[in-house]
């Protein structure tokens, strides 16, 4: 087990999914009661940032990320920006605190779990946005039990597009995670469900005694 697995994150890094909206996470961060710094990442080219020529693929925003990271964090991310974080985590675990993880892939198979495809669906309401976006992303799953940081994953039970199956996956893989599974949460759970969410993270982040 890493160093950090007792730590206390002095900020909190939040990654949105594939539609690059910053305030995604949001109403998550306003009901958190942990103290550390909040910073809400976004992902120039996609939603409402402008493109930038530096920002050509999922590795330069692992490297947008871990730009953030001077000083123990933890990773807040969603779908997509789970392989972000997983592979930010993968690369300087010894400032990553805590990993929370929704409805993303967290480079597993999806589609082999069960998984909705989302292009077609973000191409057609999207058809402008980063085609970079759809490229096919490496298989991290035989690199997971090396995240020994506390983990905690998040999922719905009506969601398509990343269904428990890929949570329990992940559960198994990852040495530290714990999943709480919502009931009616679908791909968007952690804006549709912050009530329930927050307290799950606060409860996450806070060091336990004994």
């Amino acid at each position: 087990m890493s160093d950090t697995t007792a730590a206390t994150p002095s900020r909190l890094l939040f990654l949105p999914g594939a539609t690059g909206n910053p305030d995604f996470w949001a109403p998550v961060g306003q009901l958190l009661k942990h103290p550390a710094e909040q910073r809400y990442l976004d992902y120039p080219g996609i939603g409402p940032t402008p493109a930038d020529p530096a920002v050509r693929g999922i590795d330069d925003l692992v490297a947008r990320t871990l730009a953030q990271m001077d000083r123990p964090c933890a990773l807040v991310a969603q779908s997509m920006g789970g392989v972000v974080a997983v592979r930010a985590a993968l690369q300087r675990p010894a400032l990553v605190t805590h990993l929370v993880l929704a409805v993303t892939s967290g480079g597993v198979d999806v589609a082999g779990l069960g998984g909705h495809d989302w292009r077609p669906d973000f191409l057609r309401n999207h058809p402008h946005g980063a085609r970079w976006l759809l490229a096919p992303q490496p298989d991290l799953g035989a690199r997971l039990a090396e995240l020994t940081m506390p983990v905690l994953l998040l999922w719905g039970d009506a969601d398509p597009i990343s269904p428990p199956a890929v949570g329990r996956r992940l559960a198994q893989a990852l040495p530290t995670a714990t999943l709480h599974v919502i009931a009616g949460g679908g791909h968007d759970l952690a804006r549709a469900r912050a009530e329930i969410v927050a307290p799950l993270i606060d409860a996450h982040l806070t060091p336990r005694r004994g």
